[in-house]
């Protein structure tokens, strides 16, 4: 039987931003819209399992977000030392979710090869492609697979009991997700398979797609890995500080996945 995991969502950073930038085609009602990032954690009494690991300081500043906090720092308040973590998903290589990798002293870093072709491979050209990309973190994903750190996945994949990965596509060539056994079920930790829970609920795709036929297919995958709409969680989306429990004395800062919403 997998072993039931704590899934922890901890904000690092955010932005100011209105509708029409999260939808294509924008929002006839272009009222604010904010945007979170954050990084997840899932932690069983035999292993814990980071998925991304968020922008640095550096680039927040370049790109005008509000940095919260080190989001690798930030895992201590959750009682997790970054220097004994052994693996990490990296959903994608999107400068927010793989920005801060090299705060990993040991770990292994979990990709799909897609996605390794793709941040490597001729759609850079594309300046609309390469925009959500930070060349640094591609070449040290590069350097992380010279020292035998990258572990490359061709799909759907168990990582341990209980911990699953699954290839969606859309937003990015190798964008994958993660399912977790928790005692309320399995929850899907979407990432950016649906960056709002509106996206996903209204069939409304994102502004930055590599296919926008498959990230609405992901849409589709995604409610057909979860046992109900209430176990996918959306990857920037601030309604999840606001429907999740706070974790212990984190009010603000880290939400308790694995316990059902409360609003």
């Amino acid at each position: 039987m997998a072993p039931n995991h704590r899934i922890y969502a901890l904000r690092y950073a955010t932005r100011e931003a209105r509708r029409h930038e999260h939808f294509i085609g924008g929002d006839p009602h272009d009222a604010p819209m904010p945007m979170d990032y954050f990084v997840w954690a899932a932690v069983s009494p035999e292993r814990t399992w980071i998925i991304d690991t968020g922008f640095t300081a550096e680039v927040a500043e370049r790109r005008k977000r509000t940095y919260l906090r080190c989001p690798v720092e930030g895992l201590r308040l959750l009682g997790i030392d970054p220097d004994a973590v052994e693996d990490v998903v990296i959903s994608h290589l999107h400068y927010d979710h793989v920005g801060s990798f090299h705060k990993f002293a040991r770990a292994r870093f979990h990709l799909q090869e897609r996605e390794m072709h793709y941040a490597c491979g001729r759609y850079m050209r594309h300046a609309r492609l390469r925009h959500s990309f930070e060349v640094e973190d591609v070449v040290g994903i590069v350097r992380m697979t010279f020292a035998d750190r990258v572990v490359f996945h061709d799909g759907d994949a168990e990582l341990s009991p209980g911990v699953t990965l699954h290839a969606c596509g859309g937003h990015s060539m190798g964008l994958q997700c993660v399912r977790v056994s928790t005692a309320r079920g399995p929850v899907v930790l979407a990432s950016d398979v649906s960056h709002f829970y509106e996206n996903m609920e209204k069939g409304r795709p994102f502004t930055t797609a590599f296919h926008v036929g498959d990230m609405l297919e992901g849409f589709d995958r995604l409610r057909a890995l979860a046992p109900s709409p209430r176990h996918i969680v959306p990857g920037h989306d601030p309604e999840v500080m606001r429907r999740y429990p706070a974790a212990e004395g984190l009010e603000g800062i880290a939400v308790r996945l694995d316990l059902e919403p409360v609003a």
